[in-house]
Protein backbone atom coordinates (compact mmCIF):
# COMPACT_ATOMS: atom_id res chain seq x y z
CA UNK A 1 0.00 0.00 0.00
CA UNK A 2 1.45 3.52 -1.03
CA UNK A 3 1.46 6.30 1.85
CA UNK A 4 -1.28 8.49 0.71
CA UNK A 5 0.97 12.16 1.02
CA UNK A 6 -1.66 13.97 -0.58
CA UNK A 7 -3.66 13.37 2.62
CA UNK A 8 -1.18 13.60 5.15
CA UNK A 9 0.34 16.83 4.46
CA UNK A 10 -2.93 18.42 4.88
CA UNK A 11 -3.47 16.68 7.71
CA UNK A 12 -0.33 17.20 9.49
CA UNK A 13 -0.09 20.50 11.14
CA UNK A 14 -3.39 19.39 12.79
CA UNK A 15 -2.03 16.36 14.63
CA UNK A 16 -1.69 18.02 17.66
CA UNK A 17 -4.19 20.56 17.83
CA UNK A 18 -7.79 20.10 19.69
CA UNK A 19 -9.41 20.93 16.52
CA UNK A 20 -11.28 17.33 15.28
CA UNK A 21 -9.75 15.91 12.30
CA UNK A 22 -12.71 14.36 10.28
CA UNK A 23 -12.08 12.29 7.12
CA UNK A 24 -14.88 11.66 4.98
CA UNK A 25 -15.88 10.11 2.14
CA UNK A 26 -16.81 6.68 0.05
CA UNK A 27 -16.79 3.45 1.97
CA UNK A 28 -13.73 1.57 1.46
CA UNK A 29 -11.90 4.25 -0.25
CA UNK A 30 -8.71 4.03 2.18
CA UNK A 31 -10.11 6.35 5.08
CA UNK A 32 -8.88 3.65 7.37
CA UNK A 33 -5.64 3.07 5.74
CA UNK A 34 -4.84 7.24 6.10
CA UNK A 35 -5.55 6.57 9.82
CA UNK A 36 -3.05 3.79 10.21
CA UNK A 37 -0.44 5.60 8.63
CA UNK A 38 -1.02 8.74 11.08
CA UNK A 39 -0.67 6.53 13.67
CA UNK A 40 2.23 5.30 12.30
CA UNK A 41 3.92 8.60 11.83
CA UNK A 42 2.99 9.78 15.22
CA UNK A 43 4.68 6.61 16.94
CA UNK A 44 7.50 7.32 14.85
CA UNK A 45 7.47 10.80 16.91
CA UNK A 46 7.76 8.78 19.90
CA UNK A 47 4.08 8.88 21.34
CA UNK A 48 4.01 5.13 22.89
CA UNK A 49 0.89 2.63 21.85
CA UNK A 50 -0.90 3.36 25.27
CA UNK A 51 -1.38 6.95 24.39
CA UNK A 52 -3.13 6.00 21.26
CA UNK A 53 -6.35 4.69 21.06
CA UNK A 54 -7.74 3.08 17.58
CA UNK A 55 -11.68 1.66 17.60
CA UNK A 56 -13.43 0.64 14.06
CA UNK A 57 -16.72 0.83 14.49
CA UNK A 58 -17.61 -1.81 12.06
CA UNK A 59 -15.03 -4.54 13.94
CA UNK A 60 -17.89 -6.75 16.22
CA UNK A 61 -14.95 -6.59 18.65
CA UNK A 62 -16.45 -3.00 19.35
CA UNK A 63 -20.25 -4.15 18.92
CA UNK A 64 -20.65 -2.77 22.40
CA UNK A 65 -19.90 0.46 22.15
CA UNK A 66 -22.70 1.84 19.49
CA UNK A 67 -23.88 4.45 21.82
CA UNK A 68 -22.16 7.78 23.46
CA UNK A 69 -22.57 6.33 26.90
CA UNK A 70 -20.29 2.99 26.43
CA UNK A 71 -17.94 4.80 24.24
CA UNK A 72 -17.44 7.48 26.79
CA UNK A 73 -16.68 4.82 29.70
CA UNK A 74 -14.52 2.84 27.46
CA UNK A 75 -12.46 5.83 26.79
CA UNK A 76 -11.94 7.28 29.95
CA UNK A 77 -11.15 3.60 31.11
CA UNK A 78 -8.28 3.71 28.98
CA UNK A 79 -6.99 7.23 29.78
CA UNK A 80 -5.02 6.83 32.96
CA UNK A 81 -2.65 10.03 33.63
CA UNK A 82 -2.62 13.30 32.13
CA UNK A 83 -0.38 13.05 29.11
CA UNK A 84 -2.22 13.93 25.04
CA UNK A 85 -4.27 10.90 24.22
CA UNK A 86 -4.75 10.56 20.63
CA UNK A 87 -8.35 8.71 19.76
CA UNK A 88 -9.28 7.25 16.20
CA UNK A 89 -12.49 6.47 15.28
CA UNK A 90 -13.79 4.70 12.46
CA UNK A 91 -17.12 5.11 10.84
CA UNK A 92 -18.22 7.15 13.65
CA UNK A 93 -21.41 6.96 12.23
CA UNK A 94 -22.71 3.82 13.63
CA UNK A 95 -22.34 5.36 17.37
CA UNK A 96 -25.77 6.35 18.33
CA UNK A 97 -25.31 9.95 19.78
CA UNK A 98 -21.44 9.89 18.52
CA UNK A 99 -21.48 13.39 18.55
CA UNK A 100 -22.00 14.34 21.99
CA UNK A 101 -18.84 11.97 23.34
CA UNK A 102 -17.14 13.60 21.04
CA UNK A 103 -17.57 16.72 22.11
CA UNK A 104 -17.45 16.20 25.17
CA UNK A 105 -13.76 14.54 24.94
CA UNK A 106 -12.38 17.60 22.89
CA UNK A 107 -13.74 20.06 25.96
CA UNK A 108 -12.86 18.01 28.92
CA UNK A 109 -9.73 16.06 28.25
CA UNK A 110 -6.29 16.35 26.49
CA UNK A 111 -6.71 14.38 23.57
CA UNK A 112 -6.75 14.82 19.49
CA UNK A 113 -9.21 13.51 17.68
CA UNK A 114 -9.55 11.81 14.59
CA UNK A 115 -12.77 10.43 13.25
CA UNK A 116 -14.12 8.67 9.57
CA UNK A 117 -17.38 8.30 8.34
CA UNK A 118 -18.87 7.24 5.19
CA UNK A 119 -21.98 9.79 5.57
CA UNK A 120 -21.49 13.01 4.14
CA UNK A 121 -24.22 14.61 6.37
CA UNK A 122 -21.47 14.28 9.16
CA UNK A 123 -20.30 18.13 8.38
CA UNK A 124 -23.94 19.14 7.83
CA UNK A 125 -26.09 17.65 10.60
CA UNK A 126 -24.49 16.09 13.72
CA UNK A 127 -21.12 17.89 13.85
CA UNK A 128 -22.67 21.45 12.79
CA UNK A 129 -25.36 20.88 15.56
CA UNK A 130 -22.84 20.23 18.40
CA UNK A 131 -19.06 20.96 17.28
CA UNK A 132 -19.70 23.75 14.81
CA UNK A 133 -15.80 25.53 14.19
CA UNK A 134 -14.30 23.14 16.26
CA UNK A 135 -13.35 20.51 13.28
CA UNK A 136 -11.38 20.75 10.46
CA UNK A 137 -12.59 18.22 7.69
CA UNK A 138 -10.89 16.69 4.77
CA UNK A 139 -12.89 14.52 1.60
CA UNK A 140 -11.12 11.30 1.02
CA UNK A 141 -11.48 9.66 -2.42
CA UNK A 142 -10.45 6.40 -3.98
CA UNK A 143 -6.65 6.37 -5.75
CA UNK A 144 -5.72 8.85 -8.49
CA UNK A 145 -4.40 7.90 -11.24
CA UNK A 146 -0.99 9.32 -10.08
CA UNK A 147 -1.68 7.02 -7.40
CA UNK A 148 -2.57 4.56 -9.05
CA UNK A 149 1.07 4.30 -11.17
CA UNK A 150 2.98 4.83 -7.93
CA UNK A 151 1.09 1.43 -6.25
CA UNK A 152 1.85 -0.09 -9.28
CA UNK A 153 4.76 1.11 -9.61
CA UNK A 154 4.50 2.02 -13.55
CA UNK A 155 6.73 4.44 -15.21
CA UNK A 156 7.20 3.13 -18.54
CA UNK A 157 4.52 5.37 -21.29
CA UNK A 158 2.92 2.14 -23.07
CA UNK A 159 2.71 0.75 -19.32
CA UNK A 160 0.98 3.79 -17.83
CA UNK A 161 -1.56 3.89 -21.25
CA UNK A 162 -2.48 0.01 -20.52
CA UNK A 163 -2.94 0.93 -16.80
CA UNK A 164 -4.96 4.42 -17.63
CA UNK A 165 -8.01 2.09 -19.63
CA UNK A 166 -7.59 -0.62 -16.79
CA UNK A 167 -8.25 2.47 -14.67
CA UNK A 168 -11.74 4.10 -16.36
CA UNK A 169 -12.90 0.54 -16.86
CA UNK A 170 -12.05 -0.39 -13.06
CA UNK A 171 -11.92 2.70 -11.20
CA UNK A 172 -9.58 3.44 -8.09
CA UNK A 173 -11.04 1.73 -5.31
CA UNK A 174 -7.53 0.85 -3.24
CA UNK A 175 -8.49 -3.34 -2.69
CA UNK A 176 -9.55 -4.15 -6.13
CA UNK A 177 -5.91 -3.90 -6.99
CA UNK A 178 -5.29 -6.46 -4.89
CA UNK A 179 -7.50 -8.67 -7.09
CA UNK A 180 -6.23 -10.61 -10.18
CA UNK A 181 -9.06 -11.52 -12.79
CA UNK A 182 -11.63 -9.08 -13.81
CA UNK A 183 -14.26 -11.77 -12.40
CA UNK A 184 -12.69 -10.66 -8.90
CA UNK A 185 -12.81 -7.15 -9.19
CA UNK A 186 -16.06 -7.05 -10.61
CA UNK A 187 -17.18 -9.42 -7.58
CA UNK A 188 -15.05 -7.05 -4.77
CA UNK A 189 -17.17 -3.96 -6.08
CA UNK A 190 -20.34 -5.56 -6.30
CA UNK A 191 -19.52 -6.06 -2.83
CA UNK A 192 -18.72 -2.75 -2.12
CA UNK A 193 -21.79 -1.78 -3.81
CA UNK A 194 -24.39 -3.72 -1.77
CA UNK A 195 -22.85 -2.69 1.28
CA UNK A 196 -23.29 0.76 0.36
CA UNK A 197 -26.68 0.61 -0.82
CA UNK A 198 -27.40 -1.62 2.47
CA UNK A 199 -25.45 0.21 5.29
CA UNK A 200 -25.26 3.59 3.96
CA UNK A 201 -28.55 4.21 2.30
CA UNK A 202 -31.20 1.47 3.19
CA UNK A 203 -30.86 1.53 6.80
CA UNK A 204 -29.94 5.01 7.22
CA UNK A 205 -32.64 6.30 5.51
CA UNK A 206 -34.91 3.22 6.20
CA UNK A 207 -36.46 3.07 2.49
CA UNK A 208 -38.95 1.07 2.07
CA UNK A 209 -38.78 0.40 -2.07
CA UNK A 210 -35.69 -0.56 -2.65
CA UNK A 211 -36.29 -1.49 -5.99
CA UNK A 212 -36.87 2.11 -7.27
CA UNK A 213 -33.96 2.74 -5.62
CA UNK A 214 -31.96 0.39 -7.36
CA UNK A 215 -33.07 1.87 -10.43
CA UNK A 216 -32.49 5.33 -9.25
CA UNK A 217 -28.96 4.35 -8.71
CA UNK A 218 -28.52 2.69 -12.00
CA UNK A 219 -29.63 5.58 -14.33
CA UNK A 220 -27.14 7.91 -12.59
CA UNK A 221 -24.36 5.66 -12.58
CA UNK A 222 -24.57 4.72 -15.95
CA UNK A 223 -25.03 8.31 -17.41
CA UNK A 224 -22.25 9.92 -15.53
CA UNK A 225 -21.39 13.34 -16.58
CA UNK A 226 -25.09 14.17 -18.28
CA UNK A 227 -26.99 17.25 -17.99
CA UNK A 228 -30.52 16.67 -15.45
CA UNK A 229 -33.54 17.39 -13.45
CA UNK A 230 -35.78 15.55 -11.17
CA UNK A 231 -38.21 16.44 -13.33
CA UNK A 232 -36.33 14.58 -16.61
CA UNK A 233 -36.11 11.72 -14.57
CA UNK A 234 -39.33 11.82 -13.86
CA UNK A 235 -40.07 11.43 -17.18
CA UNK A 236 -37.45 8.87 -18.00
CA UNK A 237 -39.56 6.58 -15.16
CA UNK A 238 -42.52 7.39 -16.90
CA UNK A 239 -41.65 6.11 -20.22
CA UNK A 240 -41.18 2.93 -18.67
CA UNK A 241 -44.52 2.49 -17.22
CA UNK A 242 -43.24 3.42 -13.52
CA UNK A 243 -44.98 6.55 -11.63
CA UNK A 244 -42.90 8.20 -9.22
CA UNK A 245 -42.92 11.40 -7.36
CA UNK A 246 -40.88 14.77 -7.76
CA UNK A 247 -40.50 13.88 -4.19
CA UNK A 248 -39.05 10.63 -4.37
CA UNK A 249 -36.69 11.31 -6.48
CA UNK A 250 -35.00 14.77 -4.80
CA UNK A 251 -34.92 12.05 -1.76
CA UNK A 252 -33.33 9.61 -3.00
CA UNK A 253 -30.67 11.55 -5.13
CA UNK A 254 -30.03 13.31 -1.72
CA UNK A 255 -29.39 9.78 0.05
CA UNK A 256 -27.20 8.84 -3.12
CA UNK A 257 -25.20 11.57 -2.71
CA UNK A 258 -24.81 11.78 0.98
CA UNK A 259 -23.46 7.93 0.67
CA UNK A 260 -20.76 9.59 -1.16
CA UNK A 261 -21.48 7.05 -4.12
CA UNK A 262 -21.78 10.39 -7.02
CA UNK A 263 -20.95 14.18 -6.05
CA UNK A 264 -23.19 16.45 -7.68
CA UNK A 265 -21.92 19.37 -9.00
CA UNK A 266 -23.88 22.82 -9.61
CA UNK A 267 -24.28 25.02 -12.02
CA UNK A 268 -22.65 28.86 -11.78
CA UNK A 269 -23.78 31.72 -14.01
CA UNK A 270 -20.38 32.90 -15.33
CA UNK A 271 -21.52 36.66 -16.38
CA UNK A 272 -24.23 36.88 -13.49
CA UNK A 273 -22.01 35.53 -11.01
CA UNK A 274 -24.44 32.72 -8.97
CA UNK A 275 -25.39 29.29 -8.27
CA UNK A 276 -28.01 28.15 -10.33
CA UNK A 277 -30.69 25.58 -9.07
CA UNK A 278 -33.01 23.19 -10.75
CA UNK A 279 -30.32 21.24 -13.21
CA UNK A 280 -27.33 19.72 -11.99
CA UNK A 281 -24.62 17.43 -13.01
CA UNK A 282 -23.69 13.98 -11.37
CA UNK A 283 -20.41 12.34 -11.38
CA UNK A 284 -19.07 8.99 -10.20
CA UNK A 285 -16.87 9.08 -6.79
CA UNK A 286 -15.42 5.94 -8.47
CA UNK A 287 -16.20 4.68 -12.50
CA UNK A 288 -15.76 1.05 -11.51
CA UNK A 289 -19.25 1.45 -10.33
CA UNK A 290 -20.45 2.44 -14.11
CA UNK A 291 -18.68 -0.68 -15.47
CA UNK A 292 -20.71 -3.47 -13.07
CA UNK A 293 -23.94 -1.87 -13.64
CA UNK A 294 -23.45 -0.88 -17.50
CA UNK A 295 -22.44 -4.90 -18.62
CA UNK A 296 -23.21 -4.61 -22.31
CA UNK A 297 -23.90 -0.86 -22.94
CA UNK A 298 -21.84 1.06 -25.05
CA UNK A 299 -18.85 2.73 -23.42
CA UNK A 300 -19.12 6.91 -23.22
CA UNK A 301 -16.15 7.49 -23.36
CA UNK A 302 -15.96 11.02 -23.42
CA UNK A 303 -18.76 11.29 -20.31
CA UNK A 304 -15.91 8.85 -18.44
CA UNK A 305 -12.94 10.82 -18.99
CA UNK A 306 -15.06 13.98 -17.83
CA UNK A 307 -15.84 12.24 -14.59
CA UNK A 308 -11.89 11.19 -14.18
CA UNK A 309 -11.11 15.16 -14.53
CA UNK A 310 -13.41 16.04 -11.91
CA UNK A 311 -12.68 13.32 -9.45
CA UNK A 312 -9.19 14.67 -10.32
CA UNK A 313 -9.89 18.98 -9.47
CA UNK A 314 -11.77 17.26 -6.14
CA UNK A 315 -8.90 15.46 -5.23
CA UNK A 316 -6.23 18.33 -5.61
CA UNK A 317 -8.70 20.07 -3.54
CA UNK A 318 -11.08 22.22 -5.22
CA UNK A 319 -14.43 23.24 -5.22
CA UNK A 320 -15.88 22.53 -8.53
CA UNK A 321 -18.67 23.84 -10.50
CA UNK A 322 -20.45 23.06 -14.13
CA UNK A 323 -19.77 27.03 -15.57
CA UNK A 324 -23.21 28.43 -17.47
CA UNK A 325 -22.91 30.86 -20.41
CA UNK A 326 -25.77 32.26 -22.20
CA UNK A 327 -25.06 29.54 -25.14
CA UNK A 328 -23.20 26.78 -23.63
CA UNK A 329 -20.87 25.69 -20.87
CA UNK A 330 -18.15 25.64 -19.53
CA UNK A 331 -17.34 22.03 -18.39
CA UNK A 332 -15.32 22.89 -14.44
CA UNK A 333 -14.44 26.11 -12.61
CA UNK A 334 -12.11 25.25 -10.64
CA UNK A 335 -11.21 27.48 -7.28
CA UNK A 336 -9.03 26.82 -4.33
CA UNK A 337 -8.59 30.14 -2.28
CA UNK A 338 -7.90 32.58 -4.68
CA UNK A 339 -7.04 30.53 -7.50
CA UNK A 340 -9.55 29.42 -10.28
CA UNK A 341 -9.11 27.46 -13.48
CA UNK A 342 -11.15 27.17 -16.47
CA UNK A 343 -11.41 23.28 -17.69
CA UNK A 344 -12.81 21.75 -21.37
CA UNK A 345 -12.50 18.18 -21.70
CA UNK A 346 -12.81 16.24 -24.90
CA UNK A 347 -12.03 12.86 -25.92
CA UNK A 348 -10.00 13.30 -29.66
CA UNK A 349 -9.78 16.79 -31.15
CA UNK A 350 -10.73 14.94 -33.91
CA UNK A 351 -11.03 17.36 -36.20
CA UNK A 352 -11.56 21.68 -36.45
CA UNK A 353 -14.94 21.98 -35.41
CA UNK A 354 -14.40 20.05 -32.40
CA UNK A 355 -10.98 21.87 -31.63
CA UNK A 356 -12.97 25.52 -32.48
CA UNK A 357 -16.37 24.21 -30.17
CA UNK A 358 -13.79 23.68 -26.90
CA UNK A 359 -11.51 26.42 -27.70
CA UNK A 360 -14.13 29.13 -28.57
CA UNK A 361 -16.09 27.90 -24.96
CA UNK A 362 -14.10 30.42 -23.37
CA UNK A 363 -14.33 33.09 -26.11
CA UNK A 364 -16.82 35.12 -24.04
CA UNK A 365 -14.93 34.74 -20.03
CA UNK A 366 -12.59 37.89 -20.21
CA UNK A 367 -10.72 37.33 -16.94
CA UNK A 368 -7.43 36.26 -16.98
CA UNK A 369 -7.26 33.02 -14.96
CA UNK A 370 -5.67 29.81 -16.54
CA UNK A 371 -8.04 28.01 -19.42
CA UNK A 372 -7.54 24.12 -20.51
CA UNK A 373 -8.75 21.95 -22.66
CA UNK A 374 -7.59 18.68 -21.86
CA UNK A 375 -7.97 15.33 -24.23
CA UNK A 376 -6.37 12.00 -25.31
CA UNK A 377 -4.23 14.09 -27.91
CA UNK A 378 -0.68 13.95 -27.67
CA UNK A 379 -0.26 16.44 -30.38
CA UNK A 380 -0.06 20.45 -28.32
CA UNK A 381 -3.40 22.31 -29.59
CA UNK A 382 -2.72 25.01 -26.80
CA UNK A 383 -3.53 28.62 -28.47
CA UNK A 384 -4.26 32.35 -28.16
CA UNK A 385 -3.45 31.63 -24.38
CA UNK A 386 -5.51 28.49 -23.59
CA UNK A 387 -3.74 25.81 -22.73
CA UNK A 388 -3.95 22.05 -23.93
CA UNK A 389 -2.47 19.13 -22.30
CA UNK A 390 -2.98 15.12 -22.64
CA UNK A 391 -5.12 14.13 -19.89
CA UNK A 392 -3.17 11.59 -18.91
CA UNK A 393 -0.12 13.69 -19.12
CA UNK A 394 -2.33 16.59 -16.69
CA UNK A 395 -3.35 13.59 -14.09
CA UNK A 396 0.28 12.61 -13.17
CA UNK A 397 1.98 16.40 -13.46
CA UNK A 398 3.35 17.14 -9.99
CA UNK A 399 0.57 19.70 -7.84
CA UNK A 400 1.45 22.56 -6.59
CA UNK A 401 1.80 22.81 -2.87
Amino acid sequence: MIIRERYLKLIRPFYNQELIKVLIGLRRSGKSVILTQIIDELKKDNIDDQHIIYINFEDYDYDELTNAKSLNKYIKEKMIDQKKYYLFFDEIQNVESWEKVINSFRATKNVSIFITGSNSDLLSSDLATHIAGRYVSFKITPFTFSEVCELLEIKDKEKIEEAFKDYIKWGGMPQRFMQTDDLSKKTYLNDIYDSIIIKDIVKRFNIKDIDLLNKIVTYVLTTPAQTFSPESLKKYFESVSRGVSLETIYNYLDYITRANLIFKAERYDIRGKRILTGKYKYYLTDLGFTNILSEGKKEKLGAYLENIVYNELIARGYNVNIGNLDNGEIDFIATKFDEKIYVQVAYLLADESVIQREFDAYKKIEDNFPKYVLSMDHFDFSKDGIIHKNIIDWLLEEEKN
